[in-house]
Order: C-alpha cells, then structure tokens, then sequence
C-alpha cells in the first residue's frame, strides 16, 4: 500500500526550513490541511479568522492566529490589504492562499510580492493569462492545444448570437472572467441564444464583475477531465496524471477519482503531454490543473486553467505519494520540481466524496444548523480532510462543503467498496447532509462501470432519490442513535447522589 500516499507526506523534514513561518489566506479544512504540512516541515504557521469563526479549528491548530475584520465573515477573507498587514505584522515570510477566495486573484498575488513577501503561486502575470478564460483559450490555440470550436461575445449580443448559431447544437453559454457553474447554460437552439447570453452576461457582471461571455460547442454526455501539473517557473514542467471529476450537480463536483477510469493508455498520455505542453508554454510556476472536456467519440477539448491547489488534490496525492503542498512550498522557495517526470507512477486507486451540508432531496439546497454528534471512521486507507469542531455551527456564511472523505484502495473495485463503508460509518448528526446520497452515488451500477458523464446525476436521478423509510425503522434508528450517545446515556440511567448511594431503596 501507498504509504507516503494515505499520510500525504512526500519526504522527510528538511534540515532548513525553506521558509520562516507562513500565513494561509484561507480558512476551514484546506488551511487545516496546509498547517499540517507545515508542521511536518517545521515551518511556523498563522491562520487568519473573522469574530464568527473565533473559535475555529484551523484558527486553534496554527501556531498563531490574527483576526481580521469586515461587514461579513467572506469580505475579511478578500481583504488583500488586511491580509497583507496580518502577514507583516506576524513575521509571515510567505502567503499560502489555499483555495477559493483570493487563491486566483492575480491582484492579491502581485500584491503579495510587491509587499516583499512569497506568494505560494504562480505569478500575478500568469494568473492574470490562465485565469481569464478567453486569453487562457486564446493561449491554448497558439500552443496546438485541442480547444472545442467557440465564439466569444465583443458586447453586440445580436452579433453573438448570429456567429453561436454557426456552431451548431447544443452550445454552451459561459462566463469568461469565472468558473463555478455562474453565468452557464446549455442552450439547444438559436431561439434560446439571446435570453441565455443575456443572463450569463448579467450574472457574470455580478458574480466576477466581468460581464464578457462567450459560447462553445456542447459536447453531448461529457467527462470532466483534469490533469495536475507541476510547473518551475522556467519552462519546466511535469504531470501527476489525471482525476475523474464528471460526478457534479449544477456544475459543482461531488465525486472525484484518480486515475480516470476506462481511460485508454494512449489517450491519457495524450491528455498529461496537452496539460504539460501547456504548463511549459506559460513558463508556469507551482501547482495547477488543466481542465479538459472528453467526448464518447475519445476527442477532447481543453476547458481550463485553475491556478490554485484543486479542492480534489488529496486522490492525486493518494496515488502518487507526492505531497502537493509541500511541493507547492518548495518550488515557491526556489527549489524546483521535486522529481522527474519519469519518477511519477500510479499506485492503486482513489475516491474523493464532499461532504456538503445539504439536501439531495429538494435540488440540493444548502442547509444550516449545528453539528450536535460527529463520528468519523478511522483506517489507514481514509482521511477525513475537515475543520469540524464539536458542536460546529453550520451557517450561509461560507460554502456548504463541510469535509472530503479520501480512501485509498488497490484498485478501483476496491476503493468503492471502501468509500461506501466509510459513508455509511461516517456519522453527522444535527445537519442535513448528502453523505448517503454519495453512498448511493458510488454503489450505481453505473458508477461501478465506470458509465460517467457530467449528466450522471440527472440522468440517474430516480435512482438515487432517498426512499422513504419506514416509521418503525426511523423510530429504531433514532433509539439506537440515542443510547449510542454518552450524554443520554447519563442522563437517562445514571443515578445522582445521595440516591447511588442509598441503593434500590425509594421514598
């Protein structure tokens, strides 16, 4: 078994800390899961924190925590200068920016190196090229990178819609400045064409502040394939192959893999060298994923750029033995690429479910609340990436994502039978969540057989619907739930003094 892989630790501590001490611009699990690395490195570290998250996890496991103020808890987090001045202020030498929020912002990056800081990124110049996804397609054509036939929107939406139309059906309307599901739509015919772009146009103005659009050709039941990429900033460049991302709802993935499965030898070396060939091209430093849509047919399309350490990094480190963040932090020290190409082999199989607060049964709506119970399942072959504390506050405030449980297995029968174990050991009272639903997810026959597209959870909906149980079951489940709890268990059977004492005897 991959050892290096489940404790996601690639060497041992170097003798010389590359840095001092270094800030994580993030919060929750992912700042949870670089303080860890960092520990291992015997490197200092420092959280940041708004007053509503005090008492946070990631704010008690860093070595110092500075709060940071804003009308609401995610305004803090994208303060660029009140970061900076945090990092300034603690002796921060460098800024890990984890995922979401500031992570692709090539302003807060420039920003950071301006303030003398390091930036455990890619350069602000990069970011700025990759992150926007018109020049980052434009830059892929240059680079013989496939890129699915496309129009971009000069603002005449009549114009747009006339050139979309010579596409062919179904195109895809998207947002040109983000990502996450904004501002896209599948449309089906021209008729569709105008009210779609003058939705995606608006709401792209109001999530990115960027109202450009464009459209592609819509791939008929498409995997979301991605290919993790290591670069140094000097044109060299190396992959750590490929993670199955095609389980998703709105747009959102739930369910991701390493390696892609039924995924022909030829084609994933196919695939890696477009990624590779990218990441050189950009003279790219630090981690970051290639995005590609593949087709029934074995064409494929590059989609993307995410300039950022992926939410679904734990599968490739599982496979590979290769910590990512601590590669992060040593190319970020001028240390290079920690190994050759060629020093890169798949291990086994492994299954990334998120574990979100919310409801599978009505549209996946967040939900809110407060965590009175958390059980968690513990094996050699799992980790449990979370921030979760007792009786955690679950609120509209940030991301549904509670958790990411990862296993490991020696291939991919293996790591779904161990995913699904795990899901059904996994134990979060007080919160609606989607762990049985994901359960449900790695079980379908289809699934099994590796049948994926980015439609699985449409197409499969009927199938994964929750059955309603029956009153006597809920009633025996929710017994057994109490008596499992020590609290009840007190409270119902113990008896108080002076009565323990007296014994059987009752006035």
């Amino acid at each position: 078994m991959n050892q290096h892989a489940l404790a996601g630790i690639a060497s041992d501590t170097p003798d010389t800390p590359p840095f001092k001490k270094v800030l994580i611009a993030n919060r929750g699990e992912i700042a949870c899961r670089v303080i860890r690395t960092l520990n291992e490195m015997a490197i200092g570290s420092v959280a940041i924190y708004h007053r509503v998250e005090a008492n946070a996890v990631h704010a008690q496991m860093a070595d110092e925590a500075i709060e940071i103020t804003g009308d609401t808890p995610v305004a803090a987090h994208l303060d660029v200068a009140q970061i900076i001045a945090a990092a300034k202020k603690t002796g921060a030498d460098a800024i890990h920016p984890g995922y979401g929020f500031l992570s692709e912002n090539a302003a807060f990056a420039k920003a950071v190196s301006d303030a003398g800081i390091a930036f455990i990124g890619p350069d602000a110049a990069t970011i700025q090229l990759m992150g926007d996804k018109i020049s980052a397609r434009n830059f892929a054509v240059e680079h013989g990178v496939p890129v699915a036939p496309s129009v971009i929107s000069s603002g005449d939406l009549d114009a747009f819609a006339a050139a979309a139309s010579e596409i062919g059906f179904p195109i895809l309307i998207k947002a040109a400045a983000g990502g996450g599901g904004k501002g896209m739509s599948i449309v089906h015919s021209a008729d569709q064409i105008m009210e779609a772009a003058k939705i995606a146009s608006s709401e792209a103005e109001r999530y990115f502040g960027d109202g450009r659009i464009y459209a592609e050709l819509y791939v008929e039941k498409p995997r979301h394939i991605e290919v993790q990429v290591l670069g140094d900033g000097q044109g060299g460049a190396i992959h750590l192959f490929e993670r199955e991302c095609s389980i998703q709802r709105r747009f959102q993935k739930i369910v991701e893999e390493a390696p892609a499965v039924n995924l022909a030898p030829e084609l994933r070396e196919a695939i890696c060298e477009s990624a590779v060939q990218l990441a050189r091209a950009a003279a790219y430093k630090n981690a970051g994923t290639v995005e590609f849509i593949l087709g029934a047919d074995g064409r494929y399309f590059f989609l993307e750029m995410n300039t950022r350490l992926q939410v679904e990094h734990p599968v490739t480190e599982m496979i590979t033995g290769i910590d990512l963040v601590r590669a992060q932090i040593d190319i970020a020290a001028g240390k290079g690429l920690p190994l050759a190409q060629s020093d890169v082999e798949i291990h086994g199989h492994s299954i990334e479910c998120r574990i979100c607060a919310e409801d599978p049964n009505h549209d996946f709506m967040p939900e809110t609340g407060q965590l009175r119970y958390i059980g968690v399942p513990e094996a050699p072959w799992l980790r449990f990436e979370n921030a979760l504390g007792p009786n955690q506050k679950v609120t509209a405030d940030f991301d549904p994502m509670l958790a990411k449980l990862v296993v490991y297995g020696a291939d991919r029968d293996d790591a779904i039978a161990l995913g699904i174990d795990a899901l059904d050991e996994l134990t979060l009272l007080g919160v609606t969540t989607n762990t049985d639903y994901l359960a449900r997810v790695l079980d379908h026959p289809a699934f099994r057989e590796g049948q994926l597209h980015t439609g699985f959870v449409a197409l499969h909906g009927d199938d994964l619907a929750e059955a309603e149980p029956e009153g006597a079951v809920c009633d025996a489940v929710l017994i057994a739930a109490a008596l499992g709890f020590r609290e009840f268990q007190q409270l119902a059977f113990d008896i108080p003094e002076p009565y323990a004492s007296i014994g059987g005897w009752r006035n």
